[in-house]
C-alpha cells in the first residue's frame, strides 16, 4: 500500500491528499507531528490537495485540522470520503 495522505495532527478529522486516491483505493496516511502510519479506504474519488475523512463526523460536529476547527459537517460524512465545501461549512463568519 502506497502513501497518499499526510495528517497534521493526531486530533485531525481529516487527512490531505498528496496524491489523486481512487474511489475503494486502500492508501496510508501519514502523521506529521510523530510520522506514525494509519490505513485507509476511500469511498469515492479524492483529488490531490483535497481533505479525506479518517473518521464518522455527524452532521453539525465540528470538523477538525491542523488541530483546530476548521468548520462544521452540514451532513453525515463517513470514513473515507471527500471533505470539500460540498458537506462543510466553514464557521469564520457565523
Amino acid at each position: 500500500m502506497s502513501t497518499k495522505a499526510l495528517i497534521h495532527a493526531h486530533p485531525d478529522f481529516v487527512a490531505v491528499a498528496t496524491d489523486d486516491i481512487g474511489k475503494n483505493e486502500d492508501f496510508v496516511a501519514v502523521f506529521m507531528d510523530d510520522g506514525k502510519e494509519t490505513s485507509l479506504r476511500s469511498k469515492e474519488d479524492i483529488a490531490l490537495g483535497h481533505k479525506i475523512a479518517l473518521r464518522n463526523i455527524a452532521k453539525g460536529e465540528k470538523v477538525i485540522e491542523y488541530g483546530e476547527v476548521i468548520g462544521a459537517a452540514t451532513k453525515d460524512i463517513v470514513t473515507g470520503e471527500h471533505v470539500h465545501v460540498h458537506n462543510v461549512k466553514s464557521l469564520r463568519w457565523a
